[in-house]
C-alpha cells in the first residue's frame, strides 16, 4: 500500500508500506483517521433534556464508505502487475483511493452506481475476507457506499479509470481554512474546527499549558519530527491557534508550544 497526504501543490506527508492484505485495510484506515480533519457536531435536544450532551465527531467522509472502497481495492486489485499498488491520496478537495487494474470486461463504470452482479478477479482473497465477516454480500459494496454518503450529507464518490488504475474519488473540503474570525453579529467562531485533524485537536488540548515538542509527539504517537512540524504544528501556528513560547528562536532547545486564546475558544466550542 502507498499512502500520502497532499495539500495544494505541496506533498506534506508521504509513506509507503509493504503489508499483507488485511494489514493494508487496517493501516490504510488508520492513515485516514489520523490525517483527515475532525469536526464536532451537536445534535438538537429537547429543552427538557438540557442536561444531556449529544456530541458527534465527524470526519468529512463516512468511515464505513472509505473502508468499503479500501476493501474493494484490496480484493479486486490486479496482482499480476509486479509494480502494482494501492494508494490513498488526500488532496485539498478530495480523497482518492486507487488500485492497480482496470475493471473486468463484464462490468462498466456506470454500472458501479447501480445494481450489478459481482465478478471476482481474486476469488481466494475475496473468500478470505468474506470468511472473516469483513465482506457480507457480493455486488452491493459500491451501492452501499453511495447510500452511506447520501445519508451522511456528502456527495457520492466518483468512479473512474486512469492509466491502468481504478480510482474512487470522495469530494470533501480537506484543506485548512483561513484564519478564524469572530462573527460579532452572531457571537460565534467560524472557519476553524472543521479544518483540524485529530492530532491537531490533541495538541491544542495538551498545550493548554506550555509543552515541549517531544512530549506533543509522544502524545500523538508520532516519531518523524519534520512531518509532525509540517502537518500538525505549522497549520496551527499559521491560523493562530498555537504559539511558540520563544518565537524569536523557533529551533531553541527550550522551545515550547502553547494554545492561544483563539485556540482555547475553538476547543471550548467543540467540547
Amino acid at each position: 500500500m502507498k499512502g500520502w497526504c497532499l495539500r495544494g501543490p505541496h506533498t506534506l506527508d508521504n509513506k509507503q508500506e509493504y503489508l499483507h492484505a488485511f494489514a493494508v485495510v487496517r493501516e490504510g484506515m488508520a492513515f485516514l483517521d489520523r490525517t483527515l480533519p475532525l469536526s464536532a457536531r451537536f445534535q438538537k435536544m429537547d429543552r427538557y433534556d438540557a442536561a444531556l450532551v449529544n456530541r458527534e465527531d465527524r470526519l468529512p467522509i463516512p468511515t464505513d464508505a472509505m473502508r468499503e472502497i479500501l476493501l474493494n481495492a484490496v480484493i479486486h486489485r490486479d496482482y499480476s502487475a509486479a509494480s502494482g499498488y494501492i494508494a490513498i491520496a488526500i488532496f485539498d478537495d478530495r480523497v482518492e483511493i486507487q488500485s492497480t487494474g482496470r475493471l473486468l470486461p463484464s462490468i462498466t463504470i456506470p454500472e458501479l452506481s447501480t445494481a450489478h452482479t459481482s465478478h471476482l478477479r481474486n476469488p481466494l482473497i475475496a473468500g478470505a475476507f468474506h470468511r472473516t465477516g469483513a465482506v457480507e454480500t457480493w455486488g452491493r459494496g459500491t451501492n452501499e457506499v453511495i447510500d452511506a454518503c447520501k445519508k451522511y450529507g456528502v456527495e457520492p464518490p466518483v468512479f473512474s479509470e486512469r492509466t491502468g488504475m481504478l480510482v474512487v474519488a470522495f469530494r470533501a473540503a480537506i484543506a485548512p481554512e483561513p484564519r478564524s474570525r469572530l462573527d460579532a453579529s452572531k457571537g460565534h467562531q467560524v472557519g476553524t474546527k472543521s479544518a483540524l485533524s485529530r492530532h491537531q485537536v490533541d495538541v491544542l488540548r495538551l498545550a493548554l499549558k506550555p509543552t515541549p515538542l517531544p512530549k506533543l509527539m509522544r502524545h500523538c504517537g508520532r516519531s518523524d519530527r519534520t512531518k509532525f512540524r509540517e502537518t500538525v504544528l505549522r497549520p496551527l501556528l499559521e491560523i493562530g491557534l498555537l504559539a511558540m513560547t520563544i518565537p524569536d528562536k523557533p529551533r531553541s532547545s527550550r522551545q515550547e508550544y502553547q494554545t492561544t486564546e483563539m485556540g482555547r475558544t475553538t476547543l471550548a466550542a467543540s467540547t
